[in-house]
């Protein structure tokens, strides 16, 4: 279901929880979203559809990828930057690393430990951070 953006700084400034097998549906309701959002926007937290769970989706080019509880693990090649978001209004500052290893569970909840680069490294490193309730 496409889910309205989330654009209250305070709520999301707050650290997201875990998520479960449980919120299955919270990566499908972000796959409807970023879908509908496509034009503008190439990924998103739970916590920008209003849900403080620990999932993500990346639009990785070929189809969209839902992570669940995702965790980067080792990063390298950091230079900075500048990103908007569609919570927020313009652009701001930031520091990302170019290749990133990230550990995280499918919409079947199987583990994977993968390695990303360049702009999907980019965009799973945002959306990190608003797990954490980090805004940029």
């Amino acid at each position: 279901m496409i889910k309205p953006i989330m654009k209250d700084v305070f709520f999301l400034s707050q650290k997201s929880e875990p998520s479960t097998e449980a919120d299955k549906q919270v990566g499908k309701d972000l796959i409807d979203t970023l879908t509908a959002h496509k034009h503008e926007c190439v990924g998103m937290a739970a916590n920008m559809i209003g849900v403080r769970k620990n999932v993500i989706i990346v639009d990785a080019g070929f189809m969209p990828l839902v992570m669940f509880n995702p965790v980067i693990t080792k990063k390298s090649g950091k230079y900075e930057t500048e990103e908007g978001c569609l919570s927020l209004i313009g652009v701001r500052p930031c520091t990302r690393y170019k290749e990133i290893t990230v550990e995280y569970q499918d919409m079947a909840f199987k583990k994977h430990i993968q390695t990303f680069k360049d702009w999907t490294a980019q965009i799973i490193q945002h959306e990190c951070d608003h797990l954490q309730g980090i805004i940029i």
